[in-house]
């Protein structure tokens, strides 16, 4: 006997399937925001404490990634690291994904002069070396937190515009946007009713791919010493301090490294693994 599917049976089934690998990611990347918002409230000990006299500890019952090259608790340390490491990018990417977005659709919508203006004045940022701008940035104005955030978000601002641009000008040239505009439409209505729903999925593929980028950015720089000052340490600081316990095989350098991987990791699986409609086979 043959069933035939209704077209409201078709209606209820899951509109998107659902990819173990992507799960997987996002829940590293879950576990490591949660452990960004409570980090000052389970770590064992105080960031700053000397809690062993052994330097690069073993891994032990007290310590459970041993101790760094002061005899601090790395558990602490990575754990607080978090905190500055998703934080800090998080914001970034946050700052330079919305500016680069919005600069982008005013540009693709405008035309003209503002156009080749904008077009023209992040090309040429984009053009100077992103750890170089970094570098020249932080060691002339100081490294401090904000600076931090808003130079790696200067640094990727040009890369949102000029991918948002590139997609709003597709959308821009299509029969809906030419009837919004005999319609009488402003610039704002174009921007935000018909041109940023249908860019935004792979607007947040880039913000996840530049929130990577930001990552190692980030953990670069304060490998070189420019990142969050002691007391307190991203992962990348942890392992610049740390880097002398390598010939050892010392955990204190090898777990901020996995920490860093697990993270850059995890956002590159969801970004690969996002839910895709099913098709209807039967067009």
């Amino acid at each position: 006997m043959t069933t035939i599917e209704t077209p409201a049976a078709k209606s209820r089934k899951p509109a998107y399937r659902t990819n173990l690998v992507g799960l997987v990611g996002m829940a590293i990347i879950a576990f490591w925001a949660i452990i960004a918002l409570i980090a000052p409230w389970i770590i064992p000990y105080p960031v700053g404490e000397i809690v062993d006299l052994d330097y690069f500890g073993p891994i032990s019952q007290q310590f459970w990634i041993g101790s760094d090259y002061l005899g601090r608790d790395m558990l602490s340390r990575i754990l607080m690291g978090a905190r500055y490491t998703v934080g800090i990018s998080l914001v970034a990417v946050s700052i330079s994904c919305f500016c680069g977005v919005v600069l982008g659709m005013i540009a693709a919508v405008s035309g003209g002069w503002l156009d080749t203006l904008l077009s023209r004045f992040l090309d040429a940022m984009n053009s100077i070396p992103s750890k170089l701008f970094g570098l020249v940035v932080v060691a002339a104005v100081g490294s401090s937190i904000p600076v931090l955030v808003l130079t790696l978000a200067i640094i990727y601002i040009p890369g949102a515009f000029r991918f948002a641009r590139a997609l709003a000008v597709n959308i821009n040239t299509m029969d809906f946007i030419t009837v919004a505009r005999t319609r009488g439409e402003g610039t704002l209505y174009l921007i935000t009713s018909e041109i940023l729903p249908n860019i935004i999925g792979p607007v947040l593929a880039d913000l996840g791919l530049r929130f990577v980028f930001i990552v190692l950015l980030l953990s670069g720089l304060s490998f070189l010493g420019l990142g969050v000052q002691p007391p307190y340490a991203d992962w990348g600081a942890l392992v610049r301090e740390n880097i002398g316990g390598l010939p050892f095989g010392a955990p204190a350098v090898i777990f901020p490294s996995i920490a860093i991987a697990t993270l850059t990791v995890s956002v590159n699986l969801l970004i690969d693994n996002l839910p895709q409609k099913i098709r209807d086979r039967s067009e």
